[in-house]
């Protein structure tokens, strides 16, 4: 009986030792067990900023390798900031920010409409970009920031989107977040900043290093006064209620 058992013990491990390698079957094994360690990863980085104010972002940090010197930074909260600040930002760069998940797909077809001449991105797709990724237009960048929008729509809320925005946003050379900017340019406290002065902040972030919200040019203050007129009418149809309040 005991031989009988082991010569069946013997043919299961000769079994065992000629069952054919399968390395399709081991690759997607391997590639899903990634995947997993990678969404994971993801979701973690994305939750962690949405309790922990981001450090200095890779673009601030290599700019002020670039200037030699330490770059004008200070964090600062939402609820210290002027609210007609948020929603200029809002009327000057995303209008709808309050109703798309993420990517702005009305804005989308538009910038493919006039042939990829209009920009296209979100406020929550330059926070990510500015937070998490590096500056540029390569495919990498841009695969990661599809990802990672839709996390941080998800996981963030639409205020902690934007004072996360606020925070990051260059505003003049080594001049970064709306703290830094609102002393740099006006010499006040980001919660004392007027319609006028949160409107003219709002007009040069396109383009911080050749425009100036002190020194205004006609066009700066033309589209400043566009923003302003912008920032009252989200406030009075209710595009602004996703970020007013605590």
């Amino acid at each position: 009986m005991a031989r009988a058992v082991k010569q069946t013990a013997k043919k299961a491990a000769k079994g065992e030792a000629r069952r054919p390698v399968r390395p399709l079957r081991w690759l997607l094994r391997l590639a899903f067990r990634s995947a997993l360690v990678i969404a994971a990863l993801l979701v973690f980085v994305v939750f962690a900023y949405r309790v922990i104010d981001p450090p200095v972002t890779w673009y601030m940090w290599a700019e002020g390798q670039r200037l030699g010197a330490r770059v004008e930074h200070e964090w600062v909260d939402a609820e210290d900031v002027a609210p007609v600040m948020l929603r200029s930002v809002v009327a000057a760069e995303d209008a709808n920010f309050c109703n798309h998940w993420g990517f702005d797909m009305v804005a989308i077809r538009k910038a493919i409409e006039e042939g990829g001449n209009r920009g296209a991105s979100t406020i929550s797709q330059q926070v990510v970009k500015n937070a998490y990724l590096w500056q540029g237009r390569n495919w990498t960048r841009k695969a990661l920031e599809a990802l990672i929008t839709p996390l941080v729509e998800a996981i963030w809320s639409k205020r902690r989107i934007l004072e996360v925005y606020l925070n990051v946003a260059e505003f003049d050379e080594g001049v970064f977040g709306v703290d830094a900017a609102a002393r740099h340019y006006f010499g006040v406290a980001p919660a004392d900043l007027s319609a006028t002065q949160a409107a003219r902040l709002a007009a040069i972030l396109p383009d911080p290093k050749d425009r100036s919200a002190s020194r205004p040019s006609n066009y700066v203050t033309r589209r400043a006064g566009a923003i302003r007129d912008g920032a009252a009418t989200i406030a009075r149809d209710g595009r602004a209620a996703c970020f007013e309040g605590g």
